[in-house]
């Protein structure tokens, strides 16, 4: 992989001459040339004055001779060195860079809204230290295993999901992957996401370690992004896990990439880890030979009988740097606002998306976690003036997904966007009341 891609033309306009890429990708160019959905197309026109207008002129900034504009390279040599020196930038300086950065690739008042569903909880053989799903402590956690769902509820969860604003549905299993299992589980895996993605959805999945096989069957059922963590620094990580190691996790993101598949992969703050592993992991996610399309970031939830049930969560200042450190790395991948949101007051929350977070997860539960209640995201869009992402919005960088799919993509969103105008849209308040 050659080090820095060319320069990069603002996100909306690099949208409609298929320029945009990470590191020159041949998947990465289809993706940014197809036909994007109505609601993208709008979304594109909508952006472009703005942020074509934000890469012409930008003022220095930092006495240490940082002088900058608008970052619109999208990099993968980035050295250890440089990664810590954007980290480490004054907060509010880095922030107001990142922000910049956000718009030249980004809608900024774009979030889109993920649902994730555990559909196969506890009894999984991992160890990791910060997971209530252990087997190994499942008396301590009180998560007791599951089998894996039948089609017909995550259908169901998928539906109502879609009717109360996401555009992508994720679906989690606890196990170290699907040869725990066997083929006919994994199959059943494989029917959900074709159907979910018949019904105009984005689907991820997050399924553990996979083979090449594995990873081809996702694809060619539809699948549109895998999520598969580092979690933290490649040096911190043994004190995280004791039954994989890191490499483990890198060949799966490679089968994945090998696949087609677009790659969700972020990490968890408040492991333990030092400063610099959190340097080490940006390190490590913005240096793979594509930006991950979306980056998950977590902020540990304390769980009751896990080892690090007595760790201290960041505090939103440490969330909102790395946020806005991730951002000016991988200008182009979505950064995805997930675990531990429950804790952060809508200005902290507000903060988040100024530095470059777009992306957030909604529903009652993040796998065996508590989250956010509907009715109050749905207030916080409403008082930061934000709007759903839709779904297929060509990502600025990242990811091999071809041509055809999104193409396909958009003929389905358009036969179906009449309808879509003439059935109301559920709020999420008068979903969440009923629930209660």
């Amino acid at each position: 992989m050659a080090g820095a891609a060319g320069g990069l033309l603002p996100r909306a306009f690099g949208r409609a001459a298929g320029a945009l890429c990470a590191g020159g990708g041949a998947g990465a160019r289809a993706r940014a040339s197809a036909a994007a959905t109505p609601a993208a197309a709008a979304a594109a026109a909508k952006t472009a004055a703005p942020a074509a207008a934000a890469a012409a002129a930008q003022p220095a900034w930092g006495e240490a001779g940082l002088a900058w504009s608008v970052d619109t390279q999208v990099r993968v040599d980035w050295s250890l060195e440089e990664v810590a020196e954007v980290f480490h930038s004054p907060l509010l300086e880095l922030v107001h860079r990142a922000a910049n950065v956000h718009r030249t690739f980004h809608d900024p008042r774009q979030v889109q809204k993920c649902t994730l569903l555990s559909i196969k909880t506890g009894g999984c053989q991992e160890d990791c230290g910060y997971c209530s799903q252990s087997a190994r402590r499942s008396k301590e956690t009180g998560v007791k295993a599951t089998p894996l769902m039948q089609e017909e509820p995550v259908l169901e969860a998928a539906l109502a999901a879609k009717a109360a604003g996401s555009t992508r549905f994720c679906m989690g299993t606890a196990w170290r992957g699907p040869e725990q299992v066997g083929p006919r589980q994994f199959k059943r895996i494989l029917t959900m996401v074709e159907k979910i993605r018949g019904m105009g959805l984005e689907v991820c999945t997050t399924l553990g370690m996979l083979n090449a096989d594995q990873a081809k069957q996702l694809r060619e059922a539809g699948l549109t992004a895998y999520n598969h963590n580092l979690d933290t620094s490649r040096e911190h990580y043994k004190k995280v896990t004791s039954t994989r190691n890191y490499d483990d996790r890198l060949a799966t993101l490679e089968k994945v990439r090998d696949a087609g598949i677009s790659v969700c992969c972020g990490g968890i703050l408040g492991l333990g880890e030092k400063e610099a592993d959190r340097v080490s992991l940006l390190h490590t996610l913005c240096t793979q030979p594509e930006h991950p399309e979306s980056v998950p970031v977590n902020a540990l939830v304390p769980v009751k009988g896990t080892p690090m049930e007595n760790n201290t969560p960041p505090d939103t200042l440490e969330m909102v740097r790395y946020i806005a450190a991730a951002r000016i790395l991988m200008p182009g991948s979505v950064i995805r606002l997930s675990a531990g949101r429950l804790h952060l007051s809508v200005a902290d929350q507000a903060f988040c998306f100024y530095a470059g977070a777009n992306s957030i997860f909604t529903g009652e539960r993040l796998l065996t976690t508590a989250n956010n209640d509907e009715c109050e995201d749905e207030k916080m869009f409403q008082k930061l003036g934000l709007e759903g992402r839709p779904a297929f919005v060509p990502y600025a960088n990242s990811g091999r997904a071809v041509a055809e799919e999104l193409r396909s993509a958009s003929e389905e969103q358009g036969r179906r966007s009449a309808q879509n105008q003439e059935e109301p849209r559920q709020s999420y308040c008068h979903t969440s009341a009923r629930r209660k």
